[in-house]
């Protein structure tokens, strides 16, 4: 089997070639603005030798690549339409003249909302992202969506909440760090529930789909338990083999303080409160059901627990 990975030597990429190789007799070929000294593919193009790959020899193409969402709101709107749009049709097309059976897009959560109304959200959800990155993200689906495909190929598009795992960067990271210099965490006065997807549980939805015939579709990928962001301090802390310390301050002086993050440009601003503190929740029934299984194979917590042992 030949397995075609863009953005290969992101976090993502990195941690789900890994696992490929463990779970198959396959090659993974790695498309990539530069090469990596250490990763588990076979073979390197960088995307402009696109037209270098033996299409005809592929059986799975995965892509991954794009411009991830800058919580520090400095990247241009254009920017996330060039990456996010333009990279997925430039290899979709390819895709169409290959001989690949399926092809695996890796959407977001943001794509359909960017706040949760009501207890969950899922597929059936009308989207409505406000961010550049929410928009291109659903511009590239639709693009997907809308191109005939020729008989015996199957899409399926992804959207995943928040992934983490080895190597995890972002919000997560900036938890760790916090705890770890022995600072209390202030925002212990949000009460929040928010979904996440372990990495462990991602491959395991990806070896799925490769391997059995599943319904070709869209699907939302997340744990089976969402998680508050007072108990990620607490597991955090419990991997330091530390007490949580948790205030409860006042949420209008907290937020004042973000305003104040926003023209100052410090750690916290209103955009990384947010997504510290709002509840998102999303449902992976869909998945689970095409999937033919009752429970994902990582809870929550154990998932949460691995990515920060290895942190």
């Amino acid at each position: 089997m030949n397995i075609l990975i863009t953005g290969a030597f992101g976090f993502v990429g990195t941690n789900l070639s890994k696992a490929l190789k463990a779970a198959f007799e396959c090659q993974l070929i790695a498309i990539d603005i530069q090469n990596s000294k250490n990763h588990f593919f076979d073979v390197y193009f960088s995307w402009n030798e696109l037209d270098k790959v033996d299409w005809s020899k592929i059986d799975v193409v995965i892509h991954l690549a794009g411009k991830a969402h800058d919580t520090k709101n400095t990247t241009e709107e254009n920017t996330y339409f060039d990456i996010n749009v333009g990279l997925t049709q430039q290899i979709f097309e390819y895709f169409l003249q290959s001989n690949a059976s399926k092809f695996i897009f890796f959407s977001s959560v943001k794509a359909v909302a960017d706040k949760v109304t009501g207890e969950y959200l899922t597929e059936d959800a009308i989207p409505d992202p406000k961010t550049a990155y929410g928009k291109s993200k659903l511009e590239a689906e639709k693009y997907i969506l809308n191109q005939n495909l020729p008989e015996g190929k199957q899409i399926y598009i992804l959207r995943p909440s928040m992934i983490h795992g080895p190597g995890n960067k972002g919000n997560l990271n900036l938890l760790y760090k916090l705890v770890q210099k022995g600072i209390p965490w202030p925002l212990g006065g949000f009460e929040n529930k928010r979904s996440f997807t372990s990495i462990d549980n991602l491959a395991f939805v990806i070896q799925e789909i490769i391997e059995k015939d599943i319904e070709p579709g869209t699907y939302q990928i997340a744990d089976d338990e969402p998680l508050s962001t007072n108990r990620l301090i607490e597991l955090i802390s419990e991997s330091k083999n530390r007490k949580a310390r948790i205030w409860n301050i006042n949420k209008k002086l907290i937020s004042n303080i973000a305003k104040l993050g926003d023209l100052l440009h410090l750690p916290l601003n209103s955009e990384r409160l947010k997504k510290l503190t709002e509840s998102y929740v999303v449902s992976n029934k869909k998945l689970k059901t095409a999937l033919g299984i009752k429970k994902m194979p990582v809870t929550a917590e154990g998932g949460m627990k691995k990515t920060l042992s290895s942190f």
